[in-house]
């Protein structure tokens, strides 16, 4: 594309926008017909010059005058209940669908490493005994695995394990920014934790009692921890391999997106804690907690799968809807 001459062809178009802009407040009905026109043809040409052009002042001046006439256009700011309602069934479930095979792999991985350490920890006592002495196995066993659960008060015990489990999945999103790097060994950390208590549990034929009191939360909590994890590789693979767009673009976008998963999160992780704190220890019959916690993923599951995948299907990438890197185009 000869882009001088595309930029003398269209420069009066520029201008008259530009024009309209400024003159928002006083226009006639006809000159507000000409605006909404001349923005839609200008997004284009912004399009055109953004797929055919490096030259970074002509798409920072068509960029900004795209936004500001798009602002006259759609006048007033969002409600921040549109917003919020946009969050929930839009931003966050298609971040996640769009994460959907980091996530799934992630998961996979995490569950197929904590399997064998924890059959390694189970069939050795050499291994049992590196761990903790045989007294130290038997008070876990016997008494602090599921005192655990019951110690403190319920309420005080949701808000600990809810920031605690909040700073595990923000620690992961934060390690993004080093390539997500640091992410493996966050969740290696974490599969051996759980193998090694499992393991333990299955040496003295008390696995039952370890599935049936870190199902009903854990499934919620570990799902979002994956996702989590997720989300940051996928981010960290981002700067690597951005695709067709400038990496710039392409990571302030996935940036964004990777920030309403951080935000979403924190609401499943609240979730997540009130069952560990009020099902998890409770007198229900483990059928019933386990049952619950498997509705609960179910929910979750469902929530991301049927609104991201529509979300998707309308093009939408989670990003904020006024990016300012991110130019909408006509049509």
């Amino acid at each position: 594309m000869d882009i001088d001459a595309f930029v003398m062809a269209h420069r009066p178009v520029w201008d008259r926008l530009e024009e309209l802009v400024r003159r928002r407040r006083s226009l006639s009905g006809a000159e507000v017909d000409e605006l909404v026109d001349l923005y839609q043809r200008v997004a284009t040409h912004l399009s055109i010059v953004r797929s055919g052009s490096a030259d970074p002042v002509l798409v920072g001046r068509l960029s900004s005058l795209v936004a500001r006439a798009r602002s006259a256009v759609t006048g007033a700011h969002t409600p921040a209940w549109r917003e919020f309602a946009r969050f929930f069934a839009v931003s966050f479930p298609v971040v996640a669908y769009r994460a959907r095979w980091w996530w799934l792999g992630t998961s996979l991985v995490f569950i197929a490493v904590s399997a064998v350490l924890a059959t390694w920890v189970a069939l050795n006592p050499e291994v049992q005994a590196s761990l903790a002495s045989p007294e130290e196995i038997t008070q876990l066993v016997e008494h602090d695995f599921a005192d655990y659960y019951s110690e403190n008060p319920a309420a005080s015990f949701a808000g600990l394990v809810w920031i605690n489990n909040v700073w595990v999945s923000m620690q992961v999103i934060i390690f993004s920014i080093f390539l997500g790097l640091p992410i493996p060994w966050i969740l290696w950390q974490n599969a051996a934790n759980v193998a090694t208590s499992a393991g333990l549990m299955a040496s003295r034929d008390k696995l039952d009692i370890f599935f049936g009191l870190i199902t009903p939360h854990g499934l919620l909590e570990l799902t979002a921890v994956f996702l989590a994890s997720a989300v940051g590789m996928r981010l960290g693979w981002t700067v690597l391999a951005p695709g067709p767009r400038r990496r710039g673009e392409a990571l302030a976008e996935q940036g964004r997106a990777v920030m309403s998963v951080a935000l979403g999160l924190i609401v499943v992780l609240l979730v997540s804690g009130l069952i560990e704190a009020l099902v998890t220890p409770s007198g229900l019959p483990t059928w019933a907690r386990i049952a619950i916690g498997v509705i609960a993923e179910a929910l979750f599951l469902a929530y991301v799968l049927v609104l991201g995948r529509r979300a998707v299907a309308a093009h939408e990438t989670g990003d904020v809807e006024r990016a300012p890197d991110v130019a909408p185009s006509a049509g």
